[in-house]
């Protein structure tokens, strides 16, 4: 609460202290410190107003600083998991004053599509999270393999290849109905098969089945 009083106390104080904030998350993978830090960020949440909140919620802290200690390199234990996933959770849902939360709404959105498992509001209130479950589990939708966060260049990547797709299934479904079997002009063959050929079999499907589930 002495810090609290301390960052309230001067117009500058919200700005120090998110600084102070992210140079302690950054990089760090000691899990005491990482605790202690998020303990405090929940101290400063509650009790330093919209000065200090309008600044946790913008990407370059919510994302770069906390959802970064999501990535598995960190290894963080599933109750800090938690925690930093129920503050974007209750962040993105807005704050009793006037704060602007579309950053970290959009982050929240962005977890969604990726399948990030969030702790159920029963199971929390306020920014505080649910406890530990005894048994280990995974909060992302892919347990018995790596975790990985997408970067933006990754996703758009992603984008880009199932455009691809689609535009390709377009060509493909076009000279279908325009063809009868056995009759097929022979310059739709090709393009039909280069259309075939640029993603092979199992890899073209795969995608497919991936786009229309993110559509």
């Amino acid at each position: 609460m002495h810090i609290c009083d301390v960052i309230n106390a001067t117009e500058e104080g919200p700005k120090d202290a998110v600084k102070a904030l992210k140079k302690k998350l950054s990089k760090n993978c000691n899990h005491k410190e990482i605790r202690l830090t998020l303990s405090l960020l929940d101290m400063c949440i509650e009790n330093c107003g919209p000065r200090f909140q309008s600044l946790v919620v913008k990407k370059e802290f919510c994302k770069d600083k906390l959802v970064k200690l999501l990535n598995p390199r960190y290894n963080l234990p599933i109750d800090m998991q938690e925690k930093i996933l129920t503050f974007i959770m209750t962040w993105a849902r807005g704050f009793q004053g006037m704060v602007d939360v579309s950053e970290v709404k959009e982050v929240y959105l962005e977890l969604l599509k990726k399948g990030v498992e969030f702790p159920s509001s029963d199971s929390s209130t306020g920014s505080s999270p649910s406890s530990a479950s005894p048994a280990k589990r995974s909060l992302f939708p892919h347990p018995t393999g790596p975790t990985l966060l997408l970067t933006s260049e990754q996703i758009g990547k992603l984008y880009s290849e199932l455009d691809m797709a689609k535009m390709n299934v377009r060509v493909m479904s076009s000279i279908l109905k325009e063809n009868v079997p056995g009759s097929e002009n022979p310059d739709d063959m090709n393009l039909l098969q280069v259309c075939y050929n640029s993603f092979g079999k199992c890899l073209f499907f795969h995608t497919w089945k991936h786009y229309t589930a993110l559509c």
